[in-house]
């Protein structure tokens, strides 16, 4: 059973998605991944995107903590539903709605909002399914790239034995973990890690 670790729906149960078509964080890598992001504080009145969402529980677990937003896109028909009930689920805690769920492919729901212009994201988590082809997670990193706000932070989920993500010019990547048979990667916009001359090119850039 996963569950909320912590904030304002700490401990609550959160609905899982059934099978082994997603492939949902432990609850020790999202606990040590909250404690990094907290530390550069990157959630509290955050704007969340959470691309390839399965369950929605690294949304879910923002909206908790206090991201002031939290947007979930999955394409599966079955995890978008329990997308929708774990969104319910804090939405009612909170007492208002901080999380929506877009049944969508990342790729499609990156075209409307570079259409649309809307606010910029403040923090992203990608969790990409192992048919995603490393060229294809390039161009999802690319698309969202433009609507990152300037001290953004994204997160991509992937089996340890993924490679490094093929970064865009327009992300950098100052961090990476690994967990087990988890691995996470960390990359912010390239003009902000371009400006920080004085930040060491390693793990350090940021705590």
């Amino acid at each position: 059973m996963t569950r909320v670790i912590a904030g304002a729906a700490g401990g609550t149960p959160l609905t899982s998605v059934p099978g082994t078509a997603t492939r949902p964080t432990t609850d020790r890598v999202k606990e040590a991944l909250f404690s990094r992001l907290e530390a550069l504080d990157a959630v509290a009145d955050a704007r969340v995107l959470d691309l390839y969402a399965g369950s929605g529980a690294l949304g879910v677990e923002s909206a908790s903590r206090g991201a002031a937003s939290v947007e979930l896109v999955e394409a599966s028909e079955r995890a978008a539903g329990v997308c929708q009930r774990n969104a319910e689920m804090i939405n009612g805690v909170l007492g208002r709605r901080v999380v929506t769920v877009q049944r969508s492919k990342a790729e499609s729901f990156l075209g409307r909002v570079n259409l649309a212009g809307v606010d910029r994201w403040d923090l992203v988590f990608m969790d990409p399914p192992y048919p995603l082809s490393e060229e294809g997670l390039t161009a999802v990193l690319a698309a969202v790239a433009p609507d990152l706000s300037p001290e953004a932070v994204v997160v991509v989920e992937r089996s340890a034995r993924s490679p490094e993500p093929a970064w865009p010019t327009s992300l950098e990547r100052f961090a990476e973990k690994k967990y087990g048979e988890t691995r996470l990667w960390f990359a912010e916009p390239a003009l902000l890690a371009e400006e920080d001359l004085s930040a060491p090119e390693s793990d350090e850039q940021r705590p």
